[in-house]
């Protein structure tokens, strides 16, 4: 956020496909002293990065049908400084891995605040070590991790079902149920 009234406002870039989401959050975080710009798509949020400039972007990893993984090279290349904080209602390791491995600079799993996502974009103090220090010490459920194994392939894929389903073994319609549910919660969350 700016120090003084002569600095220009933080600007960011927030690219989803729930426009309610997108509307809300842009207003708490122009309510906060940054500047905010939106996208809903692929193809907006390319262009929007290279019109404005932001310093940051919040990032779904569903637009849609596409995959807000596979955008994070992209974004990065239109504007290499950004800073890139990746939002899931789907959370999982394996994701928020790919995520950092393809440039994100963090990962927030759905509901979040304006705070949280503020803290996440500026930084908090947080390192490696914290959070290490926040992952459960028991392993998680079988079936978190085969949510995560599909999220890992999925991944891999870009995106794509039909990759991901041959490579799992699994028939189209059968993965397309499994990712249509929630992962499973570690116990004490």
């Amino acid at each position: 956020m700016p120090d003084t009234m002569s600095e220009l406002p933080t600007r960011i870039l927030l690219i989803d496909d729930d426009e309610v989401f997108v509307r809300v959050l842009s207003r708490a975080l122009t309510a906060r002293g940054f500047a905010v710009a939106t996208a809903h798509d692929r193809s907006s949020a390319l262009a929007a990065c290279a019109e404005q400039h932001p310093e940051h972007a919040v990032l779904d990893l569903k637009l849609g049908s596409e995959n807000g993984l596979a955008l994070i090279p992209e974004l990065l290349a239109a504007s290499p400084g950004l800073r890139i904080l990746l939002l899931t209602g789907y959370a999982s390791i394996a994701t928020a891995v790919e995520a950092i491995k393809r440039g994100a600079h963090d990962y927030l799993a759905k509901p979040v605040d304006a705070d949280q996502v503020m803290h996440a974009l500026l930084g908090d103090g947080r390192d490696d070590a914290d959070l290490e220090a926040a992952l459960p010490d028991a392993p998680p459920p079988l079936k978190r991790l085969e949510w995560e194994h599909i999220q890992r392939v999925l991944a891999e894929c870009d995106g794509n079902i039909s990759e991901t389903a041959r490579r799992l073994g699994l028939h189209r319609r059968t993965l397309q149920r499994k990712l249509a549910k929630r992962p499973v919660r570690e116990a004490g969350h």
